[in-house]
């Protein structure tokens, strides 16, 4: 299995929002930051906060400007972008515009799901959507995500993400048996989509972060070893052997790519596969021990601790607790 898909299975979209924007010039909006989801020690959210918000310009013509992107881009119908959470932006009718809300304004004062705002001028249309994740997903999106994705309406993938679109709103819209599970499970099918999209579009990701380690010829052979097989007792030496490089040029070139060690990152991802399988129910604390490399529940649990910041049994608790069980 290659990383990305793996990634993919591991995720799971917890909520998604979505409204419809009516712009008419003149208009102005920003997207405030939004800080980082806090835990309290009883395992409860502080406050639910989005990992990534989407939007798409279904009509008209407008300008959005992104934190730390020299310069204002043009979108026109069909564009689509997603910007990580505490990325601030603005999108207004021209970048002369100065923009006086939020959509967190906006939204708040939705009727049906869709807001009207501006000037009574040329009308703009955009479709947006807000994305959270369960808890067992944020380590690996985060690590996968870029802060800011752009997808052109004449690039490839973007008739599916429109297809998908248009079938999320309509199943939020009609509230139907079932809409509920269908939109969440929608959700995550759009989300990859952008992702994919994003990948194909070869555009500078080699560069920073998870991706440019994946598509790196060495670190991402050693990063696909591990996630096909998770189990294996992994070394520094091993991963290395993976990777066709000696022991110590690795260490280093992972460190750069990813700003961890090798067994940082293996252990991290043994602890998100282990929060899958425990949220299943259906293994002993052993059988998912072995499953993702320890031979003892004891070092498992330890190593559990370590990173997530419980035990598999608090753990498995407060996730219930999250969601609503006793």
């Amino acid at each position: 299995m290659d990383p990305i898909t793996d990634i993919f299975r591991t995720m799971h979209v917890s909520a998604f929002g979505q409204h419809r924007l009516e712009a008419t010039a003149p208009w102005g909006l920003t997207q405030e930051k939004q800080t980082e989801e806090k835990i309290t020690p009883s395992g409860k959210k502080n406050a639910p906060t989005d990992l990534a918000h989407f939007a798409m310009l279904s009509r008209g013509n407008c300008w959005l400007s992104v934190e730390g992107i020299p310069g204002p881009i043009p979108l026109t119908g069909g564009d689509c972008f997603l910007v990580v959470r505490g990325t601030s932006i603005v999108m207004r009718d021209s970048p002369r515009t100065r923009p006086r809300s939020t959509f967190r304004e906006i939204a708040a004062n939705a009727n049906s799901n869709v807001a009207h705002y501006g000037g009574g001028g040329a009308p703009t249309t955009v479709v947006c959507g807000s994305f959270s994740f369960e808890r067992a997903s944020l380590k690996p999106i985060t690590q996968l995500l870029p802060r800011f994705i752009l997808i052109k309406a004449d690039q490839a993938h973007t008739l599916a993400l429109h297809n998908t679109m248009q079938a999320l709103a309509s199943e939020m819209a009609e509230q139907a048996p079932g809409s509920e599970v269908v939109a969440t499970r929608l959700a995550e099918v759009l989300f990859i989509q952008v992702l994919r999209a994003h990948i194909a579009s070869e555009v500078e990701w080699r560069n920073k972060g998870w991706l440019r380690a994946i598509f790196d010829p060495q670190v991402g052979a050693a990063l696909s070893a591990v996630h096909a097989s998770v189990s294996t007792p992994w070394t520094v030496e091993s991963l290395a052997a993976a990777a066709t490089m000696s022991r110590s040029a690795f260490a280093v070139r992972f460190k750069e790519l990813l700003g961890q060690t090798p067994l940082e990152y293996v252990t991290e991802w043994r602890m998100q596969k282990a929060m899958q399988l425990l949220q299943q129910r259906d293994k002993k604390l052993i059988d998912v021990a072995r499953l993702v490399g320890y031979d003892s529940d004891a070092a498992f649990s330890k190593a559990f601790k370590r990173v997530v910041g419980a035990n598999p049994g608090e753990y498995l608790k407060r996730s219930y607790q999250n969601r609503g069980h006793v």
